[in-house]
Parts: structure tokens; C-alpha cells; sequence
């Protein structure tokens, strides 16, 4: 990595969270006097190698706006898209005239706010000489199972080299914007930026990351979230 290269931030908050069940999309709910989209947001705006933070939000929010967090300096939107990946696309695109090819993008689960600074830390430190970049992930310690349609148990998975894949997500801004772009114009789904990257014929490495850096989903989540930030604060 050049010496020279710079690190940009892009966080997908365009989504509404449906699976949580409440009024709102899930980012905006409060959990200690903020939301979980700001918590996420500040694991990133106090390091001083991040150059800005690309908060990607749906045309229809009406939550953003209000947030004291999105009049910060480093803090950039973009528009959100159909699907993660769309978020993702246009949160690149709008980096195209500040970010060079070189250059490092995070790219973070808006629901991830329990990620801490030393997986940062790790993530950028073993991705330093990486020609391609890679993502935080932890090894499967469970037995794995394959189940049909009814639930029923079909196979048992080897767990010996699955990993479960968590974010930031960190990638060469040019091969991720090209590999983004590829997959668009194929018409294909992809579920991370990984699977992008993998498309494009490139082998992501493999960081250890931690167990607290969980994604907020159900609302049994929130009473972890608070839990963790009751440690940190």
C-alpha cells in the first residue's frame, strides 16, 4: 500500500429493517440518547486517518435531516438504491472526484455499532501490503447444517473453512468500484462486496474479527447493544 493512500468510509443506511418490527427502519432507533445509525457512525469520525464518512440514505428518509451527526464536517450522503449493493455503488460513485484508485474503502453495516477500534486497528494493519483488501470475519465454531424447505436437516456442512463474514468490509476503491460495477451491469445479486470482489476473479483475505461486532436485527439485539455501550462509556 502506498503511504500516500487514503481511507474513505461508506455506510449503507438505506434499508428499512422489517425484520425488527418496529415503526421506523433500525438505524434510527435510540439506544443511550442516539441512534444506532450515529453509535456506527462514530466507531469511524474520531480516527484520524479516515478522510470522510458516506452515510448512503433513501430519498424517502425523513429521520437523517435531523440527526446533529449529518451537518459533521467528514460526513458525506449519498443516495440509496433497490438493494445493498445499489447503496453501495452510489456511495463509490460519489467519491469518484476525491478518492484515487488506490485509495481504501470501508464499507460498513449501518446496524453494526458494536465494532471496535481494535478490529479497525487489525483490519487495516494486515490489509496494509494486500494488493486486493479484505474483510472482518470470525472461523464457524458450531456444526454447520443444510436444511430443505421444511426445515428438515439434509447434510451436515463441513465447518473446518466456513467463516461467518462480518464488516467493515475493506477494498482498493478502483477494483471495488469495477467490480461493483460489473456485477450491475450483469444483472447478478451479490450479498456482500466480498462476493463482488470473488466475481471479478480476486481472494479477499480473511481478518479475525470479534463476537460483539454483532448486526442488530431482532429486538433482542438492542438489550446486547446497550449492555456493550454501557462498558464503553
Amino acid at each position: 500500500m502506498s503511504n500516500n493512500a487514503k481511507y474513505w468510509v461508506v455506510i449503507p443506511a438505506a434499508g428499512v429493517g422489517k425484520r425488527m418490527g418496529v415503526d421506523k427502519p433500525k438505524q434510527y432507533i435510540s439506544v443511550k440518547d442516539k441512534t444506532i445509525l450515529e453509535h456506527t457512525i462514530n466507531c469511524f469520525l474520531d480516527r484520524e486517518e479516515i478522510e470522510a464518512v458516506v452515510v448512503v440514505i433513501s430519498k424517502e428518509d425523513e429521520y437523517w435531516p435531523s440527526l446533529d451527526i449529518a451537518k459533521r464536517d467528514k460526513v458525506i450522503t449519498a443516495p440509496g438504491g433497490v438493494e445493498r449493493y445499489h447503496s453501495v455503488a452510489n456511495g463509490l460513485q460519489v467519491l469518484q472526484d476525491k478518492a484515487e484508485g488506490n485509495d481504501w474503502v470501508l464499507v460498513h453495516d449501518a446496524a453494526r455499532p458494536c465494532l471496535n477500534q481494535s478490529a479497525i486497528d487489525r483490519l487495516m494493519i494486515e490489509l496494509r501490503t494486500h494488493e486486493v483488501g479484505g474483510i472482518l470475519a470470525l472461523p464457524c465454531r458450531d456444526t454447520m447444517k443444510r436444511a430443505n424447505e421444511s426445515a428438515e436437516i439434509v447434510e451436515t456442512v463441513e465447518r473446518e473453512s466456513l467463516w461467518h463474514a462480518q464488516t467493515p468490509q475493506m477494498f482498493k476503491y478502483g477494483k471495488l468500484y469495477s467490480a461493483i460495477e460489473k456485477i450491475l451491469k450483469d444483472n447478478i445479486v451479490v450479498t456482500d462486496e466480498a462476493m463482488a470482489m470473488e466475481l471479478s476473479g480476486y481472494k479477499p483475505l480473511l481478518v479475525q474479527g470479534h463476537q460483539e461486532n454483532i448486526k442488530v436485527t431482532h429486538k433482542d439485539d438492542l438489550q446486547y447493544l446497550e449492555l456493550f455501550l454501557n462498558e464503553i462509556t
